[in-house]
């Protein structure tokens, strides 16, 4: 799976913003205390912008911009062969961003998604304007001899396959403990969170210790 395959899986505008935030509100249940979540969401990214984050903790991650315009999407695999530290110019890929349109370049120039030296950090670039019926993505001729070239394959994995179910054995095994399904399905529906539910999820807390860190990533709560 490339850029190519998750423009077509991954959902419309809104289903995508509901999911990002089920996913950080879900992070903040099961791992309360972490300075360093798996997925985040703000609210407050920039005046009139929100964000939703992935970051593995090894250097990999993903950035999804939500804007007045649509969204933007990028996703970075620091071992792929199509980083640009990877080439002998140190320059993204050729194709992932050059045919971004202007609605979305401050995104492509944003210096916290660039290294140091203001190289863009990213193999996966994906974006969609309101009026867009599908995903839209450069024109790339992927490296020869990988399945996954780009890293969108695993970056996203939790976004083309959304069911309760996936988020349950990812989650599962990234935090070594039992996960229930039911309290998973409940948070994926968008409903609110509740004292019951985040029990469900993690008997070590409640929803008064988490309630902040909630309300920041705009998922509701009762």
């Amino acid at each position: 799976m490339t850029a190519y395959d998750v423009a077509r899986c991954l959902p419309a505008i809104p289903e995508l913003r509901v999911l990002c935030r089920a996913l950080a509100a879900l992070d903040v249940v099961l791992a309360p205390g972490s300075e360093d979540r798996y997925h985040l969401y703000s609210t407050t990214w920039a005046p009139g912008e929100e964000l939703a984050s992935m970051y593995d903790g090894a250097g990999n991650e993903y950035s999804i911009v939500f804007t007045a315009a649509g969204a933007y999407v990028r996703g970075f695999d620091h071992e792929s062969s199509m980083s640009p530290y990877a080439t002998d110019d140190e320059e993204p890929w050729p194709g992932v961003l050059d045919t971004v349109p202007d609605v979305f370049r401050e995104c492509v120039e944003e210096s916290a998604f660039s290294d140091e030296f203001g190289t863009p950090c990213v193999t996966v670039c994906l974006w969609r304007e309101h009026g867009d019926t599908v995903w839209r993505h450069g024109d790339i001729t992927f490296p020869d001899g990988s399945q996954d070239p780009d890293g969108a394959d695993w970056l996203f994995a939790l976004l083309t396959n959304r069911t309760p179910e996936a988020f349950r054995e990812w989650a599962q095994d990234y935090y070594g403990q039992s996960v229930d399904l039911d309290a998973v399905r409940h948070v994926y529906t968008g409903r609110p969170l509740t004292s019951d539910v985040v029990t469900a999820l993690n008997p070590a807390t409640t929803l008064a210790a988490v309630a902040d860190h909630l309300v920041a990533t705009g998922y509701p709560i009762r």
